[in-house]
């Protein structure tokens, strides 16, 4: 190791040591003297917050939210990794409007290719159960992008603004799985299979798929498809045979997704807001948003130590493929995953 290397070494080694000191006093008089300073390592404990955009009535409030990026659940931000899109902060922030009477509107922001059909579920189900216990209304603003899953979540709206260049649509659900069987042979891999079942390796990646779980895997898909296009039909007043004309995973620009029903007006963010002011007489609310911080000085901290100390991108990229084993799964996503 040269000397520049341990000398990167100790520094970071001192300002770990100093961070971690600070903050854990901090962590110790937050928590009554013992508690959970594991759980701020490890990013359990957020420091939630509410941050106001535009200053008005405490007691009328809009919340501002934000989806932006794949909606997969892939944990929270950490001291070492921070995520874009965090699925369970953002159910947080549901419940947290479920629960709270001074908020009188939504402003959903979605900026989202789609992801799981889980996750978006998930949402859709928190902002129904908002629609019916608070009996408050939700706008939607597209953002650049707000296809398959994007458009899930966005369906239960009041009215939906998108832009004339936004992406959107993609109604439908995809499953990919990857075979390289003949690859493997070509090196010389040979995988040795012990199953209860004909079908228990179904999907596998070192054989090909049969003709009968061909069919079973798009029965499932059919039938997820079906509750796509269900949920659209219900949140925009469509009936099946519209939806459908759509619903074959097809993009749309803003301004075909008006004409196709699928939106109710052109407009950006500062016009949903706006158009929800005023459809609710709400022109003097506060306008909010919520957020966390994970710590100045640890997600510093982590970020300077990883990226000094951290496997290169491509030791990454093998760890990766060696490590981790994902399934394949049903997704609402528009583009490849």
């Amino acid at each position: 190791m040269n000397v520049k290397r341990w000398t990167a070494l100790i520094i970071a080694g001192v300002l770990l040591v100093f961070s971690l000191g600070i903050n854990t006093i901090f962590a110790i008089v937050k928590s009554d003297f013992f508690g959970n300073f594991d759980s701020l390592m490890a990013g359990n404990e957020l420091s939630v917050m509410e941050t106001v955009i535009e200053n008005g009535d405490f007691n009328k409030r809009i919340a501002y939210l934000t989806v932006d990026g794949t909606i997969q659940d892939v944990g929270s931000s950490t001291l070492w990794q921070p995520v874009a899109y965090d699925h369970k902060f953002f159910l947080q922030q549901l419940d947290n409007i479920l629960n709270d009477d001074t908020v009188q509107g939504i402003v959903l922001n979605v900026n989202s290719p789609g992801g799981g059909v889980k996750e978006s579920a998930e949402i859709y189900k928190k902002l129904l159960k908002i629609k019916e216990e608070r009996q408050i209304p939700i706008y939607v603003s597209m953002d650049s992008m707000a296809a398959s899953g994007g458009y899930y979540i966005s369906a239960p709206a009041d009215k939906i603004f998108a832009q004339r260049d936004t992406i959107t649509g993609s109604i439908g659900v995809i499953m990919q799985s990857i075979n390289y069987q003949a690859l493997a042979e070509k090196v010389g891999i040979k995988y040795e299979t012990f199953k209860s079942g004909a079908h228990k390796d179904m999907l596998s990646p070192m054989r090909e798929v049969t003709p009968e779980e061909r069919a079973m895997m798009q029965d499932m898909i059919n039938e997820t498809y079906e509750e796509f296009v269900n949920i659209v039909e219900k949140g925009r007043n469509m009936p099946e045979a519209d939806v459908k004309k759509v619903a074959d995973g097809r993009i749309l620009s803003g301004t075909k997704a008006l004409e196709a029903g699928l939106i109710d007006e052109i407009g950006d963010k500062e016009a949903t807001i706006a158009a929800l002011r005023e459809d609710f007489g709400l022109q003097d609310a506060e306008l909010y948003e919520y957020s966390y911080d994970v710590g100045g000085w640890q997600s510093y901290v982590g970020m300077k130590i990883g990226s000094m100390f951290g496997p290169s991108t491509e030791e990454k990229m093998l760890m990766k493929i060696m490590t981790e084993y994902k399934a394949p799964k049903m997704m609402y996503l528009y583009g490849e995953y």
